[in-house]
């Protein structure tokens, strides 16, 4: 089936990560173009090698970018623009957790990850909606979490990513007159490399097991299968939705 995506670009932050990789890899697979952007060079590289190794003919640029800084957002993305071309697709996946109870989380706590989660993607989208406005075509997939619905100890995380289906909702009524829709994905508990390496692993992964009626976790690759449905013709009057990966949980 014909998803409609050779020859479009897609951005993808957080893209040297598990997900971010994984969702490069399956759009390359049918053809986009695909800019990865990470703050780690060294994860970007990784991310690239496997990509061009696995998907024959794959086109990957790859820009190493703080996203919370929107001077080198700009910078980054006209960049991506030159080597690949405008993005069609914008994937706000950077993101990270910093786990505290309310009382013992310092502002900068907070701060860092709304930044990386929330601010971030604010950025990105501005930085791309002018040119998708333009071409009358676009797709904003923002990465969420099951933890919007809130979680103990992540006051900060689950604030983030609720305010980031809030935005995805209304930047979708703003945007739809010109063709964009923006969508929401909320993964549970996905095994990357990073969740894998840590101490308390198999701890998080028993947990999650007894309360997920599919019995395994998510892997990076379940989530890229949700990025390229919303990033496909599949979805072209698919918009406002958050979509649960979480295996029935």
């Amino acid at each position: 089936m014909d998803l409609g995506l050779q020859g479009r670009v897609a951005y993808i932050t957080g893209g040297g990560g598990g997900i971010g990789r994984a969702s490069g890899k399956m759009l390359a697979g049918e053809g986009a173009r695909v800019a990865l952007i990470d703050i780690s060079s060294e994860a970007l590289d990784d991310a690239r090698a496997e990509i061009e190794a696995e998907v024959t003919g794959a086109q990957v640029w790859t820009g190493v970018c703080d996203v919370t800084d929107k001077t080198l957002v700009s910078e980054v993305f006209a960049t991506a623009a030159e080597e690949l071309g405008p993005c069609d697709i914008m994937v706000n996946n950077a993101g990270f957790s910093r786990d505290k109870y309310l009382l013992k989380m310092s502002e900068d706590d907070w701060d860092d990850v709304h930044n990386v989660v929330l601010k971030a993607a604010f950025h990105c989208s501005r930085a791309v909606l002018p040119g998708m406005m333009e071409r009358n075509w676009g797709r904003i997939i923002n990465m969420s979490s099951m933890a919007h619905l809130g979680n103990k100890g992540q006051t900060n995380y689950s604030a983030a990513k609720a305010g980031l289906i809030g935005m995805t909702n209304a930047l979708a009524r703003e945007a739809g007159a010109f063709n964009i829709t923006a969508n929401a994905i909320a993964p549970g508990l996905v095994a990357t490399p990073r969740l894998r390496a840590r101490p308390d692993f198999h701890k998080l992964e028993q947990r999650s097991l007894t309360l997920t009626p599919m019995p395994r976790l998510a892997v990076p690759e379940d989530i890229a299968k949700a990025v390229t449905f919303f990033a496909s013709s599949l979805a072209d009057l698919v918009s406002a939705q958050t979509m649960g990966v979480t295996g029935g949980r």
